[in-house]
């Protein structure tokens, strides 16, 4: 037989349709029971996307204290439930499933600080505290050494007070709230080079 355009488009119809039909339940007579939904028993509760200040609205289905699903709020006005593809992945951010489709924690997540000393070659596993502390420690001294107080514009002194030894990168699982501040503290600090992740 030969296929014309026509018959092609006759025959493509034909499988759409046999498809469609199959997919609806035709084949349910047959067909082994279906495994119960994931979120049958759970409890949503509606939250908001922390990754950028767009604010989408997310339903995350709880079950025994654990978040079995996380998916867009079709109620919700800015995103009217569709999610980008960081807020698509919110769930994994914290767990996985497993091979019997139980969520457990994400093991690939980082949930404690490791440092590598400057020349050696591996990480060893430090404090929370003294992370703090020493990002802290070298804030200050890099801002100490590198601040410029004053610059000569058409030959008088105008006051700057900044820095360019320091870069900030803004944090897309931060809340826009906490990227508020943070942006405060770096102009506060005479940090000059801002910028933001929350790009796809």
């Amino acid at each position: 037989m030969e296929l014309t355009r026509r018959s092609f488009l006759k025959l493509s119809g034909a499988t759409a349709a046999a498809a469609t039909l199959t997919g609806v339940g035709l084949r349910k007579a047959i067909a082994a029971p279906v495994e119960p939904l994931r979120i049958k028993y759970t409890k949503e509760v509606p939250t908001i996307c922390t990754y950028c200040g767009v604010g989408c609205g997310i339903i995350c289905s709880v079950q025994d204290g654990i978040v079995v699903n996380a998916e867009g709020d079709p109620g919700h006005p800015i995103n009217e439930g569709s999610l980008c593809s960081k807020g698509s992945s919110i769930f994994n951010a914290s767990y996985i499933f497993e091979e019997k489709g139980k969520p457990i924690p994400n093991p690939k997540r980082m949930t404690k600080v490791l440092y590598r000393a400057p020349g050696a070659s591996d990480y060893e596993e430090k404090d929370w505290n003294w992370a703090l502390d020493e990002i802290a420690k070298r804030i200050k001294d890099t801002r100490d050494r590198t601040l410029v107080k004053t610059v000569d514009v058409g030959g008088r002194q105008v006051t700057v007070n900044r820095t360019n030894a320091i870069n900030w990168l803004g944090s897309a699982w931060c809340t826009g709230e906490e990227n508020y501040l943070f942006h405060k503290m770096c102009r506060a600090m005479g940090v000059i080079n801002l910028d933001h992740c929350a790009r796809l």
